[in-house]
């Protein structure tokens, strides 16, 4: 077996980077084997997030911007990888991790706005972002090969990144097709909470948030966070008391096979996590 490496990245990334981690994985996983659809996908959705793909605007959302969605691939595609070392079964085909990944690359395209958008960021869509992604998928994944069963379990899989929903809650045609879905939500909730700037960008989020809140006329008392010091001070509650549990249940625990060794060995997402959450409680202490 050809030794891997699990990134959680430290730095800026980019396209180019990202693609030669997850060809150097795919020819790990399936030696002889090309990708089909991948990247012309990775291309579409890079240039959607920069406004050069039909009638969609550049992304003008603070927080969950293109960098996400590529932070997000390489962890997905770390678990999936270290999934597949462990020969666990059901096996995972090429296919079915091609499609994963594209999952990915369109879980977010739901915050992005058409031309004659002028009104606020993409961040108002947050409520219904996750419906919004599942339509910009299925207006362009027919055109690049994928055919209407497949789009079905790719529409699934996004739907598993809304807060409240995991791979239980749709039909998949293949058992698989439901761990890749808890794969995907898996990657979206740790990519963004292992970031390095993760402390620094919540100002960000809660901007985000606000926008959601006033564009859907949530009433003051009923908005969860009222300002960014809320949500800091929450944070470390919110991956104790929520995150954690749902990826453990809900998403079946698959954060595991980033674990070396697996299952119960040291976890660079969780490490970089926790580092967070000690950053963001340091700060909070001082505060006070």
């Amino acid at each position: 077996m050809v030794p891997r490496t699990i990134h959680v990245p430290d730095k800026h990334l980019t396209v180019a980077a990202v693609r030669k981690i997850l060809e150097a994985s795919y020819a790990r996983m399936f030696p002889g084997k090309t990708p089909n659809i991948g990247r012309q996908a990775l291309h579409d959705v890079e240039s959607m997030f920069e406004g050069r793909y039909l009638d969609y605007q550049a992304n003008d959302t603070p927080y969950h911007n293109f960098e996400h969605t590529l932070r997000t691939l390489v962890c997905f595609n770390d678990i999936m990888e270290g999934r597949f070392n462990t020969g666990i079964e059901p096996h995972l085909t090429a296919r079915q991790h091609e499609l994963g990944a594209i999952a990915v690359m369109f879980h977010d395209t739901g915050y992005l706005k058409m031309r004659a958008d002028r009104a606020g960021t993409g961040a108002k869509y947050t409520f219904t972002h996750v419906l919004r992604s599942c339509s910009c998928a299925s207006s362009i994944l027919p055109s690049l090969g994928v055919s209407l069963a497949e789009l079905d379990s790719v529409l699934a899989m996004i739907r598993c990144t809304a807060l409240t929903q995991g791979s239980r809650h749709f039909h998949f045609q293949e058992p698989i097709e439901g761990i890749t879905g808890c794969a995907v939500a898996t990657a979206d909730y740790l990519a963004q909470m292992a970031a390095p700037d993760y402390p620094e960008s919540l100002k960000n989020l809660f901007a985000e948030i606000e926008e959601s809140d006033n564009y859907a006329q949530v009433p003051a008392r009923q908005r969860r966070y009222r300002s960014h010091a809320e949500l800091a001070a929450d944070t470390p509650a919110f991956w104790e008391r929520f995150v954690l549990p749902r990826l453990e249940c809900e998403l079946l625990g698959v954060y595991r096979f980033l674990a070396t060794p697996y299952p119960d060995g040291r976890n660079p997402y969780i490490d970089a996590i926790e580092a967070n959450i000690e950053k963001i409680q340091k700060a909070e202490r001082l505060k006070g």
